[in-house]
């Protein structure tokens, strides 16, 4: 009898991605990590082989990027790179995201070699069939938190490393003459914080620092501040930042500037700021009124407090600056003529009038 051939209608070629992926690290993640690790593991699967150079093309991420995205899987202990003694990655060792392994020490992450089209092999100790799910019967192991903000203390090494690669020597250069200034040791182990952490690339580096310029900004303390809300919202390239900068139109941030607020709006910020110009139909002017007397009124809960007065100004009818005016001019005339009353607490209570300023306290104390 001879041998048999076995078949199937319905085959899928299909990637298996673990549930612990999806459950702990994919959340964190920002859209080029996922995509070239998912890549990465279709490789694997298909038994493929790829390079820096192919990944950089399929997704239109320079080279840097994916080094970036595959030394942050690296970290969170998903993969190990194989080096060559030029420090030139040739090969990826994929674990399984379920196993307890341990993973042998990372190369130092300031080293950035220079790469051209390196083969890059996808290999992996584990079984080629599937991730299984965690098993209920192992103990859970400690959660490996994928993005943190946490600054490491730089060495002079690895700061010495950083600025002798070419691409980030340009880089340095270009901020001194944004900033204005020399760049001190502190100065730049920020930017490579910014590139080494929060995985950003030398064009969106160069791109942050112009935007915060372009407001006013040469802190970079504050720089880092903007890097970190960036990284947080997921922006891992230039034209990203700039569709959430163009977000907000200027007259957000004036509104921003009048409360005393130089960060990015918050999603509270904005829905405040929207409420007053599209609920309440309030020309800028009347905003700004409105901050200025918060501003003058308290240092903190100012959006909360501006937006009391606003309320009260749009049940009372305001619709233009002008109105402010009368409606002050109304409110003094009431306090002035107004009789006096007797000390018994019932009194007073039946001819208590409408007192704007002490409605505004009740609404920000609430």
């Amino acid at each position: 009898m001879g041998f048999l051939t076995i078949y199937q209608d319905n085959y899928t070629d299909s990637t298996v991605i673990s549930n612990r992926f999806i459950d702990e690290y994919m959340q964190d993640a920002n859209d080029a990590q996922l995509k070239i690790y998912l890549y990465l593991i279709r490789m694997m699967r298909a038994r493929l082989d790829t390079s820096i150079g192919n990944i950089a093309d399929k997704f239109n991420y320079t080279e840097k990027d994916v080094i970036r995205a595959l030394k942050y899987w690296e970290r969170n202990r998903l993969l190990v790179l194989d080096y060559d003694s030029q420090k030139n990655i040739t090969g990826i060792h994929l674990m399984d995201s379920n196993s307890s392994a341990p993973v042998p020490a990372t190369p130092a992450m300031a080293t950035y070699p220079s790469l051209t089209t390196p083969f890059v092999s996808a290999h992996t100790a584990a079984p080629a069939a599937t991730y299984p799910a965690v098993s209920k019967a192992v103990p859970a192991q400690p959660q490996i938190q994928p993005f943190s903000v946490e600054k490491p203390n730089y060495t002079a090494d690895q700061l010495r490393d950083f600025k002798a690669n070419e691409d980030t020597a340009r880089l340095l250069f270009v901020a001194e003459q944004y900033l204005k200034k020399p760049l001190s040791a502190a100065d730049m182990r920020t930017i490579l914080f910014i590139m080494d952490k929060l995985g950003f690339s030398e064009d969106l580096t160069d791109y942050l620092i112009q935007y915060c310029v372009d407001r006013g900004k040469r802190d970079l303390r504050y720089i880092e501040k903007v890097a970190i809300s960036w990284a947080e919202q997921g922006i891992t390239t230039q034209k990203q930042a700039a569709s959430l900068a163009g977000k907000y139109d200027k007259a957000v941030y004036e509104i921003m500037r009048a409360l005393g607020k130089s960060n990015i709006p918050t999603e509270t910020e904005v829905a405040y700021i929207n409420r007053w110009r599209e609920l309440y139909a309030f020309e800028n002017d009347v905003i700004l009124t409105a901050c200025e007397r918060t501003v003058l009124a308290t240092d903190s809960h100012r959006f909360e407090y501006a937006d009391s007065i606003l309320a009260n100004w749009h049940k009372a009818g305001v619709h233009h600056k002008g109105d402010i005016k009368s409606l002050d001019e109304n409110h003094r005339r009431s306090r002035t003529n107004r009789p006096s009353v007797s000390t018994n607490k019932f009194n007073q209570f039946t001819q208590n009038e409408y007192d704007f300023e002490a409605l505004e306290k009740e609404i920000l104390s609430n």
